[in-house]
């Protein structure tokens, strides 16, 4: 591995980097892997890296051109992943339809804030790049694996010679399955997206679910063991302990039945209880974080202002210059004010409210940002990008925004005008939706430069690549929610009366959000759950720090088992069974086979869930063109059913036959062709 490197090191100046081919295909890239996440974190509150998927298409794309190489490649799957990376802005931005204030998607400002925010992410993660990634151990999982993916598919005798071969005829497979698998039920609507078990409890009832979305077993396969069993834990303390315990000691409602009554105790008390327990392990992640943050800002700051700081670096050490950050934080923070006072102006106060409005909303999202961005960079080098707690930081960020805004829509006297609660509440959200942005772009964006750092990459080259991906992918984000919004809606937010309110895409992170900010501002928001979910927080860091004293391997991340509470149990049960199927293939390999061809098993795996993500998430957006268009054209909500809602019974039990068969294909292909 070592005499390879040298070997990338000894070409490097001969390899052109950043071309106009390679940015065309990024940007390409850019709207199918933007689009994807888009559908796949409103449908279920996840989205995924697509730094491997877009190293794998760019490669075999690439392949095709002449004198195509691995440093290009490599600039193809920056901008790629980073734009993929910025659709985690719907964790909050739908919210804004949810309270009733936007009635479909602003496109200029969902533009410039996903833009703007996405390039402050880029900015501020460039002082942590020296600590962080080149003079530290940090793993960053998702950026070694797409810098071996590179190196693999650099040469064409190499990619040949693998074990793993090239990996197109891995993600083309997943694709192709989970296409099919998606298309047949939510197109066709001849397979069930779950079964659901309802068991009573006493008086009370729970629940014993299992979806069958392949997306999400890709998704438990990528986020690994540990995860995936911590939220198996939240699993078990919300629908085998919370939802029994307040369905028993509750008083079920006059005409409501116990299944709904159940869903609404989860709803209303077991998801903030969840909540709660997030924030305190964000706080505490960012605790941890605090000294090595520090140090990284020192060390990078002190290298970008020495006296001629660029002369006689080799390539591989040359950041953007300070006068280049200098110019597009400027340029940056510029937009935010404007579309930031563009958004407040409406309501007609006067030009000093609106001002102060600007200033605190827009000063609050850097000032926080910046903080969150450093935590956010050190949290993708210790577990990877998919399994980052974007979550919590979006909790803490809206909870900060919300308390900023209600004290100063307090003094301005908000609250006494006609809708300044909901006004109030909107300029909470549109705030955490900037701070969101520059939190999952930091979370990407030092995955990225690690991918360079072994590949032999120049740095400032690929944080142009960053820039780029985010204003592509900025412009996709508004078309393709106002697209999923007309053909789906959202909880309480339908663009039609007679939409049926349970096709609705959860956006999970958006309502939850939204709730919390509704919350505070109507001094209606059920605290005593939320500091339940704090103390239930504290008792779980407190359990994770013990095993991971007291064991070698065993720890639970708190984080993981409050997304096991406040995340739908659907939603969940494929992950915990990608999560347990990888582990247990993973140990079969290594234990028959030997610990080199486990890593080959590993690696088609990896591939084939990515293609699996990707291909449920495509379908799941050109369906949504589909409805739209039956609709607007007054035709059916469901315009490619074969069957009708009599068939639903039998299509649970087709469905979990696939699911299974799924799980055999996937095993399939990550023990190849290795026998027993």
């Amino acid at each position: 591995m070592k005499q390879e490197e040298n070997e990338f090191m000894r070409h490097e100046l001969r390899l052109p980097e950043l071309t106009v081919r390679g940015m065309l295909l990024g940007a390409l890239l850019t709207v199918i892997f933007t689009a994807s996440n888009v559908y796949l974190g409103l449908k279920v509150g996840l989205t995924f890296s697509s730094a491997i998927p877009a190293a794998v298409i760019s490669m075999a794309v690439l392949k095709m051109a002449k004198n195509s190489n691995i440093l290009e490649n490599n600039m193809v799957q920056t901008q790629a992943s980073a734009a993929g990376t910025l659709s985690a802005i719907i964790f909050i931005i739908p919210g804004m339809l949810m309270i009733g204030y936007w009635q479909g998607f602003e496109f200029w400002q969902t533009l410039l804030v996903s833009a703007c925010g996405g390039c402050l992410g880029v900015l501020f993660t460039i002082p942590l790049r020296r600590a962080m990634v080149v003079h530290s151990d940090l793993a960053y999982p998702e950026g070694v694996a797409a810098a071996e993916i590179l190196k693999v598919g650099s040469h064409e005798k190499s990619a040949k010679e693998s074990k793993g071969g090239s990996g197109i005829k891995e993600i083309g497979a997943g694709g192709v399955l989970a296409g099919v698998i998606a298309f047949c039920t939510n197109a066709l609507q001849v397979l069930g997206s779950e079964l659901s078990l309802w068991i009573p409890v006493g008086r009370g009832m729970t629940q014993l679910p299992l979806g069958y979305s392949t997306a999400l077993v890709g998704a438990g396969y990528l986020i690994g063991i540990a995860a995936g069993l911590s939220m198996l834990v939240g699993i078990l303390i919300a629908w085998a302990g919370f939802v029994p315990y307040y369905t028993i000691t509750g008083a079920l409602p006059d005409g409501m039945t116990m299944q709904k009554f159940a869903g609404t105790v989860y709803q209303e008390r077991v998801r903030l209880i969840g909540a709660g327990a997030m924030g305190v392990a964000a706080v505490w992640t960012l605790i941890m974080l605090a000294k090595p943050v520090v140090d990284g800002v020192k060390e990078s700051l002190a290298a970008m202002h020495a006296p001629d700081s660029d002369k006689g670096k080799h390539r591989m050490d040359i950041d953007m210059s300070v006068q280049s950050i200098a110019m597009v934080f400027s340029v940056t923070v510029m937009g935010l004010l404007g579309i930031f006072y563009a958004f407040v102006s409406p309501e007609g106060l006067p030009v000093s409210e609106n001002l102060t409005f600007t200033l605190v909303g827009v000063g609050v999202a850097i000032l926080m940002g910046f903080f969150v961005a450093a935590a956010c960079a050190y949290m993708a080098g210790l577990v990877g990008t998919s399994s980052s707690p974007i979550s919590g930081i979006g909790i803490l960020a809206i909870i900060v925004a919300s308390l900023v805004m209600y004290a100063l829509c307090s003094s301005f006297g908000i609250f006494s005008m006609p809708g300044g609660e909901k006004f109030a509440t909107a300029t909470a959200i549109f705030t955490t939706s900037i701070i969101m942005a520059i939190a999952c772009i930091s979370n990407d964006n030092m995955q990225d430069l690690k991918t360079g750092y072994l590949v032999g990459a120049t740095p400032w080259r690929q944080q142009v690549a960053l820039l780029l991906g985010c204003v592509v992918g900025a412009l996709v984000i508004a078309p393709v929610l106002n697209l999923l919004y007309e053909a789906y809606g959202f909880p309480g937010a339908l663009p039609r009366p007679d939409m049926d309110p349970s096709q609705a895409l959860a956006a999970p992170q958006a309502a939850l959000m939204t709730t919390i900010a509704q919350g505070i501002f109507s001094s209606t928001l059920a605290w005593e759950y939320i500091y339940m979910g704090l103390g239930l927080g504290v008792i779980l860091v407190v359990v994770d720090q013990l095993l991971k004293r007291t064991t070698r391997n065993l720890c639970l991340p708190p984080l993981a088992v409050g997304m096991g509470i406040y995340l739908p149990p659907s939603v969940q049960t494929p992950l915990v069974v990608g999560a347990i199927l990888g582990y247990f293939l993973r140990k079969h390999m290594k234990e028959k086979h030997g610990e080199e061809e486990a890593k080959a098993g590993f690696r088609r795996g990896t591939l084939f869930a990515s293609g699996l993500i990707v291909g449920e998430s495509i379908v799941g957006v050109v369906l949504a063109g589909v409805i739209v268009a039956s609709v607007t054209n007054g035709g059916s909500e469901a315009p490619l059913a074969i069957v009708g809602k009599d068939f639903a019974g039998t299509a649970e039990y087709l469905g979990l036959a696939v699911f299974a068969a799924s799980l055999a294909i996937f095993s399939k292909i990550v023990l190849g062709s290795k026998k027993g």
